[in-house]
């Protein structure tokens, strides 16, 4: 039986799979619709395997909360190029890894992987994947989670560039109103936009302050016009050019992106907010996952990789 173009764009809606897939599919069962569509579902595995050494570097960052915003996660699922993280059929397979992992218990991605696929029990989330993998026709990977509880107050999450960045706050309050949200969700845009290392002081350890004095009085000694200065002056600079990287790397002593003075700190708009609506109210930590930090991206043509499938 011919393989039509119509019986191609057919199979291609019905599986989500590739157009050059389809009509392998098709040639091979004779034109069968049915046994094409089990066809693909075989070859899914082993087209996930060829896949596996692709880099997925691109992709998006989902958050995913209960309720009464007690509990968050944020989730990294990656693709290989920026066209797909843009899917829709991708982003929906995405928010559907982020409600699993909202309420897994897995401690680790290796355990998460193992379990069992709440859309589909008959598979584990490993296999959920690579079924996606052959219908999508790339690489993807579940790269990381992570959760964050608040009994006590409650988890804002902030979504920056479509999914390239991902921020939890963990907010602990005895006020919950608009006022004190809002607060939360421009502290997880600060996050975003200023990328911070530390939420405050107390978690930078000792020896990173004794690493970065280390780097500053390396290049105290490497200008013989600031080397030549009294030790005490030399220790004040140094103190000062620390206390000037942590006001860049700790986000409570980030000055606040939207202080009319320039000046306001985040510790202090955060007090402000509190003062104003009768609260207490601590900001213990954050989670900002950034869409492919610290993966090797692949640079390609989109255009010239759909010349190369259909053999142009």
């Amino acid at each position: 039986m011919a393989v039509t173009a119509a019986m191609v764009k057919e199979l291609r809606e019905m599986t989500g799979a590739g157009m050059m897939d389809c009509k392998k599919a098709l040639a091979a069962t004779d034109g069968d619709m049915d046994k094409a569509v089990e066809f693909l579902r075989e070859k899914g595995l082993a087209g996930a395997a060829k896949k596996a050494g692709r880099i997925a570097a691109e992709g998006i960052v989902v958050t995913a909360l209960t309720d009464d915003a007690k509990k968050a996660v944020v989730v990294e699922v990656n693709a290989e190029t920026d066209f797909v993280a843009k899917n829709e059929k991708f982003q929906t397979y995405a928010a559907d890894v982020a409600a699993q992992a909202l309420v897994t218990t897995a401690a680790d991605i290796d355990a998460f992987m193992a379990e069992t696929w709440a859309k589909d029990t008959t598979m584990t989330v490993k296999e959920a994947l690579s079924s996606q993998i052959s219908i999508i026709g790339e690489n993807m990977n579940i790269r990381r989670f992570e959760q964050v509880v608040e009994d006590n107050g409650f988890v804002a999450s902030y979504i920056h560039g479509g999914g390239k960045i991902g921020v939890l706050i963990d907010v602990e309050t005895d006020v919950v109103n608009d006022a004190v949200k809002e607060m939360a969700k421009n502290v997880a845009m600060q996050a975003a936009a200023l990328k911070p290392m530390y939420t405050n002081r107390s978690e930078v350890s000792e020896e990173f302050i004794e690493h970065e004095k280390a780097i500053l009085m390396a290049q105290i000694q490497n200008d013989p016009k600031e080397a030549s200065k009294p030790e005490k002056v030399i220790a004040g600079m140094i103190q000062g050019r620390i206390n000037k990287e942590l006001k860049e790397i700790c986000l409570m002593d980030q000055v606040y992106v939207k202080a009319e003075d320039g000046k306001q700190s985040v510790e202090q708009y955060v007090k402000a907010v509190a003062k104003e609506n009768g609260a207490n109210i601590k900001i213990k930590k954050f989670v900002r996952f950034e869409t492919g930090e610290g993966l090797e991206k692949k640079e390609e043509n989109f255009a010239e990789e759909v010349a190369k499938q259909m053999g142009m």
